[in-house]
């Protein structure tokens, strides 16, 4: 009999330390975005790609003019190199030199202009869509929410929510 009482007094301390443990431990909620997709989805994004085509385009058009005019006075300084006064071949060189010096900081300073040209363009949307992972994380009382775009995460849960429908529809986008 006392065997009973002890098993069944045992027994109902363990159930309630289960149960206050249960009540204490903190509900983990843990969920992904994937910020690379969020950025494709905005209609903002393709006008900026565009644009930054369009600016890459223009930049390339005025760099084969330099190349265009580079070529020429390189063979022409090659077809009369021959015939010309050694201070002539000199000052063609020197040209030759200063065009290409040209065209490297041209190059240099078209690509620093794209760069930050599309910095400007993006750092807002990729603002409004870190806005909306926070609403979203409070809102949906998620303890963490991983961005898949981040290489530093290598596994994801298959029990992990896919947080990306909801940023999107707090965005309104599709």
């Amino acid at each position: 009999m006392t065997k009973k009482i002890f098993f069944s007094l045992s027994l109902f301390i363990l159930l309630i330390t289960t149960t206050a443990s249960a009540q204490f431990t903190p509900q983990v909620s843990v969920a992904f975005v994937n910020t690379t997709q969020l950025l494709e989805a905005f209609p903002e994004k393709e006008a900026a790609t565009q644009q930054l085509v369009a600016l890459s385009d223009n930049y390339k058009k005025e760099l084969e003019l330099m190349q265009n005019e580079y070529n020429k006075k390189y063979s022409d300084y090659i077809t009369y190199q021959s015939s010309l006064a050694e201070n002539i071949k000199l000052r063609r060189m020197q040209e030759l030199t200063e065009l290409e010096n040209r065209m490297q900081q041209f190059m240099e300073l078209a690509q620093e202009d794209i760069e930050n040209q599309e910095k400007a363009m993006l750092e807002p949307l990729k603002q409004k869509i870190s806005e909306a992972i926070h609403a979203v994380g409070v809102e949906r009382n998620y303890t963490v929410i991983y961005d898949l775009a981040n290489p530093g995460i290598a596994f994801v849960s298959p029990s992990a929510i896919d947080a990306n429908p909801y940023v999107k529809q707090r965005l309104g986008i599709r």
